[in-house]
């Protein structure tokens, strides 16, 4: 009995996956327990294991397709046994490389009675100045805002029929893409970031289309082509500084009283009085929802003309990975004491780091505010990008020995923090924005933890 096997749902908010490479092809003998594919969604990846022995009878689909989840992707069955039912819709099967040839007879009649539907749909000709344009089509193209012109028509004598503008206009777009896309200074993607893939005003400037073919590759340098994980780290930041006003203040913080926080804490933890080695990033995450509790409009997402304004912290912490930057979410962090947050914190991390994060908690949406930690790189101080459509992130710099006045004119060195916050200028003001900074540095230098 052939069995087929689907693209799995990983977390709520995924509806597509890119498969980065199939580890078995057609006619390969598979086991159960047999790495399938792998595939990644919105940062992470995984390994689809098989569920059935047998042979890969059919693969619908390429490296590096995008496939909606619970498609069917492959067939695993015995020899010559049918698989045409399973193949998704607009998926060409691929046949078995060596099919013995009384298996072939029967699909033959299937073969012969899919050439007239082939007939009907003839393939597309050249681009034609001046094409006429059936009513129809004109009407539907007014609608979604193709222009004909640069339509190839199908129809008799180049004729543009409805189904060229339905290929032509692909995704759903939104009245400003429309717009936008009527001069042709604009090209689509397939599929937009508005809901049901529909294609936004700030998807046609991020997606302009794309130029692999770069003169001059030789023995001076070599074009290769960004991973599927680069593309959406780079359409994600683009997009944040595209539609954001952002603006960065920066501020140091005494580390004093947070190092020694640190000592004690790797003292509790060797006389096994706590069970998690809490960081200097820990800390400083514990004062930042500390000071987030004050300022609840910075705990928040700016959605253009209103704002999602937070009860509780949902706090992303960016997570440096082979693969690149993740920033998965630690729920409720609010509720947490100093070694559950520690625990969560590093829990999410090493799952981003493995692959096995769960996808609903690396959405954009998912953190109400973000701190991302450099310090140790040693980078002192840097303009994080906020992570739309959160209002604002924190950046973290290493800890450097400064002047202070310590008071009847005594000054010393003692160890500073560098701290930056990007906000959204449209959700927070320079006022707000720098008074929630001072009260982070205020909490830092005034944190109180008992093991």
């Amino acid at each position: 009995m052939a069995n087929v096997v689907i693209m799995p749902k990983q977390g709520q908010s995924v509806e597509s996956c890119i498969v980065t490479e199939f580890k078995k092809k057609v006619g390969d003998k598979v086991a159960v327990g047999d790495i399938l594919f792998s595939y990644e969604t919105d940062k992470a990846s995984f390994d689809e294991e098989s569920k059935f022995e047998g042979t890969v009878l059919a693969c619908f689909f390429q490296d590096n397709d995008e496939i909606p989840v619970l498609t069917n992707v492959m067939v695993i069955g015995n020899e010559g046994e049918s698989f045409a039912e399973f193949a998704p819709d607009g998926a060409a099967p691929a046949a078995p490389a060596a099919a013995p040839a009384a298996a072939e007879a029967p699909k033959a009649p299937k073969a012969e009675a899919a050439a007239p539907a082939a007939a009907e749909a003839p393939a597309a000709g050249p681009v034609v100045a001046g094409a006429p344009v059936s009513p129809r089509a004109r009407k539907l193209a007014e609608e979604k805002g193709v222009d004909t012109a640069q339509v190839a028509g199908s129809g008799p004598h180049g004729r543009i029929i409805e189904r060229d503008v339905i290929a032509a206009a692909g995704a759903p777009k939104s009245g400003l893409a429309k717009a936008m896309a009527k001069d042709g200074s604009f090209a689509a993607p397939e599929h937009g970031t508005g809901i049901g893939g529909m294609v936004k005003g700030s998807d046609l400037k991020v997606w302009q289309p794309n130029h692999t073919d770069i003169a001059g590759e030789g023995e001076e340098f070599k074009v290769e082509k960004m991973s599927n994980m680069r593309k959406l780290i780079a359409k994600s930041m683009y997009n944040s500084l595209q539609n954001s006003a952002q603006l960065t203040h920066m501020l140091g913080a005494d580390a004093r009283k947070i190092q020694a926080l640190r000592k004690k804490a790797k003292k509790a933890l060797e006389e096994g009085r706590i069970d998690a080695n809490i960081t200097i990033n820990d800390f400083v995450c514990y004062a930042v929802i500390k000071a987030l509790k004050k300022f609840p409009n910075v705990n928040s997402h700016c959605l253009g003309d209103a704002m999602r304004i937070f009860n509780t912290v949902n706090l992303g912490c960016a997570v440096d990975t082979e693969r690149g930057l993740m920033v998965p979410c630690v729920k409720g962090a609010e509720n947490l004491n100093i070694v559950g947050l520690s625990k969560s914190l590093k829990k999410v991390a090493d799952d981003c780091k493995k692959g096995s994060i769960n996808p609903d908690l690396l959405a954009s949406e998912a953190a109400s505010f973000t701190v991302s930690n450099l310090g140790g790189f040693g980078v002192e101080w840097f303009t994080p990008i906020i992570n739309v459509p959160q209002s604002a992130i924190l950046g973290v710099g290493t800890i450097v020995a400064r002047p202070k006045d310590l008071g009847g004119g005594v000054y010393a060195f003692v160890p500073y923090m560098g701290l930056s916050l990007t906000y959204d200028h449209r959700a927070i003001d320079g006022g707000e924005a720098t008074r929630f900074l001072k009260q982070v540095a205020v909490e830092i230098e005034n944190l109180e933890v008992e093991f």
